[in-house]
């Protein structure tokens, strides 16, 4: 075979690779609005797009048949991303600073230097009403954008006839018709108090800034009476006018007028991991996205300002300004008691205590917005950050088919005769506390829930993670010879060296068991980075990129996402019984008796002295009860 020969089926290969990729990643495709970004083989976006419904747009382009342009565009896909928003006025907008930030081959529509309009109050001694596709630092006032260029004119001159404000670029000598019309209080001839204009301009600011109700409610009435009298003319102007503002006022998140340098963060949690998002805007303008998920420890709010320290301490070019979620305490109380203005000033205080550290030292603004368009963009990230994690448990499920051939390309690596059930192990604890171990199955490279296991660490004190290795892979085999279950065909364990003589040590020298250990090593980054085997053991040069690797990587974020949900559920468990334990009067029993009758901790506190009878608990207990759940309330 020669050199062309070998370069043509590589790019076979490849093409078949993409094709396989985008098949995947269209099934994972959501009914909602956005914009996607097609990629080349190079990894550079040659075409951007929004759509009503991301799933049936996307699909349409490997479906079908299509004209010139689109069959060239279609030939060179070789990947696509994905922003989902929350209307398809954000896409529109969305779509247009992401054609200005790359430049893609084959946009043309939207590849000029225009902007959306913005209504504008200019700063001047006689101020006038204009509509503007440029910002500048003249003091002035801008409102918008506004992605319907027609409305944002049909909305300035409603205001027009509303505000009498100058129309004219140059002051004239004399009165004009907009004078007689009762449209402008002729400056050019009358002297003007600045409290006037202050006036006008403190209503027109309310109305574009949504206080447009009020004006609304005068035109349909208005609109109503002209209607009774007859004067059709007169009655659609008034609905047109009402349609306009409806159509300038839509809300939208996706550019904001202040021009500033932000990062928006947003993060989900499921099964164990954790997705975080940012947008970056830039010059008032979302023009990128970043999106990564990993298993977390702790308490999802902490972890997640942990990634945040370490985002900023690995890319220190900081922003103006830092969006950041409200913690899920304060996100409960914003849903529950924002309609009082004293509990929404409380709140806030709480979420400005909650980012005091983290404002102090990146020395940026960081907020944590609880209302407006800072908070919409912001659940915008958080809706991003569900669809990605959502993505990545379905493309697992999809790639399980793949995942039979893969077990038996594995035996070949490992030279044994088979690999059809695989049990990985994986130890969970935070400074020693509550430790836990957990296992998982692999029956022909897919999960069989149903022989998982969970382990509770009896013998080993602090931290060790070789003892608690020995421990459970003692208990667990020891069942298996007990019992006569069939043992595995492969154990993983998670770690190197250390971990895989641990279990060796156990099965051969204590039980007589001879099955195969490998171990999975992670980075620095906490990935899957290699395997070993044997005693001593040696690396496996498996390719990182083939179905093998991947399967062993998909088992090492299995049983990591079981060992930490259990080990959650434990210290969770723990933390109740001890505040309970802590309570003179309260043992075991009546712990049980508690949390059997009540649910929660939460209910007990919540709960009245005669609540406790029932479980004949005296009105002095239970006072004391209440009273000490009470104080530990922040």
């Amino acid at each position: 075979m020669n050199q062309q020969q070998i370069e043509q089926l590589q790019a076979e290969q490849a093409l078949a690779a993409a094709k396989e990729t985008i098949r995947n990643k269209l099934a994972l495709l959501p009914d909602q609005s956005g914009c996607y970004l097609m990629k080349n083989g190079e990894g550079v976006i040659i075409y951007v797009g929004k759509a009503k419904v991301l799933k049936n747009r996307v699909r349409s382009y490997f479906n079908g048949s299509h004209n010139g342009k689109t069959q060239r565009l279609v030939s060179e896909i070789r990947d696509f991303e994905f922003i989902v928003t929350s209307s398809n006025m954000e896409a529109l907008i969305l779509e247009c600073n992401l054609i200005k930030q790359y430049h893609p081959r084959y946009n043309v529509l939207l590849k000029d230097d225009k902007t959306f309009p913005y209504i504008k109050i200019t700063n001047e001694k006689h101020p006038k009403l204009e509509v503007t596709r440029r910002i500048i630092k003249d003091k002035g006032k801008y409102f918008g954008p506004y992605p319907n260029a027609y409305a944002a004119q049909q909305t300035k001159k409603l205001l027009d006839r509303l505000y009498p404000l100058r129309k004219c670029k140059t002051l004239p000598d004399k009165v004009c018709l907009y004078y007689h019309l009762g449209q402008c209080i002729a400056p050019c001839e009358f002297d003007v108090e600045q409290s006037e204009y202050d006036r006008m301009i403190q209503e027109i600011s309310r109305f574009l800034n949504g206080g447009q109700d009020v004006v609304k409610i005068e035109l349909q009435r208005k609109m109503e009476e002209a209607a009774e009298k007859l004067e059709f003319e007169r009655a659609k102007e008034l609905r047109d006018q009402l349609i306009a503002i409806d159509a300038v006022m839509e809300k939208q998140k996706i550019t904001m007028s202040d021009a500033l340098d932000r990062d928006i963060f947003g993060f989900a949690v499921d099964k164990g991991w954790m997705c975080v998002q940012i947008l970056y805007m830039r010059q008032g303008k979302l023009i990128e996205r970043h999106g990564t998920t990993f298993p977390y420890y702790g308490e999802e709010y902490d972890d997640f300002m942990t990634f945040v320290t370490q985002y900023y301490s690995d890319n220190p070019a900081l922003p103006k300004q830092i969006l950041l979620p409200l913690p899920p305490e304060l996100e409960q109380a914003k849903e529950e008691l924002l309609e009082e203005e004293a509990q929404a000033e409380e709140a806030s205080s709480r979420a400005d205590d909650v980012i005091a550290s983290l404002h102090s030292w990146l020395k940026v603004k960081v907020l944590m917005p609880q209302r407006g368009r800072k908070s919409e963009v912001v659940t915008m990230a958080i809706d991003n950050a569900k669809v990605m994690l959502d993505e990545k448990f379905r493309l697992i499920e999809r790639d399980e088919e793949r995942s039979v051939k893969a077990t038996e390309s594995l035996a070949g690596w490992l030279g044994l005769p088979e690999v059809r059930r695989i049990e990985a192990f994986d130890n969970s604890n935070i400074q020693g506390t509550n430790p836990v171990s957990a296992m998982v199955v692999f029956t022909d490279g897919k999960p069989d829930r149903k022989e998982y296991r969970k382990y509770k660490v009896k013998t080993v004190v602090g931290p060790d993670d070789y003892e608690t290795m020995r421990e459970v892979i003692r208990r667990r085999y020891e069942r298996v010879l007990k019992e006569e279950i069939k043992p595995p065909d492969l154990i993983v364990v998670d770690g190197g060296k250390g971990q895989i003589s641990a279990a060796l040590d156990v099965l051969e020298n204590e039980l007589g068991l001879f099955i195969p250990v490998c171990g999975l090593v992670k980075d620095a980054k906490h990935k899957t980075a290699q395997l070993m085997t044997g005693d001593p053991a040696e690396i496996v040069p498996l390719p990182r990129d083939s179905q093998e690797f991947y399967l062993l990587q998909r088992i090492q974020d299995e049983v990591h996402r079981f060992a930490i949900t259990f080990h959650r559920e434990q210290r969770a468990k723990s933390m109740v019984e001890s505040r309970l334990d802590s309570i003179p009067g309260i043992g075991e029993k009546r712990r049980k008796l508690l949390l059997k009758h009540f649910g929660s901790i939460k209910k007990i506190k919540e709960a009245s002295v005669e609540d406790f009878r029932p479980l004949s608990i005296g009105d002095k207990l239970a006072s004391q009860i209440i009273a000490a759940l009470g104080e530990e309330s922040p």
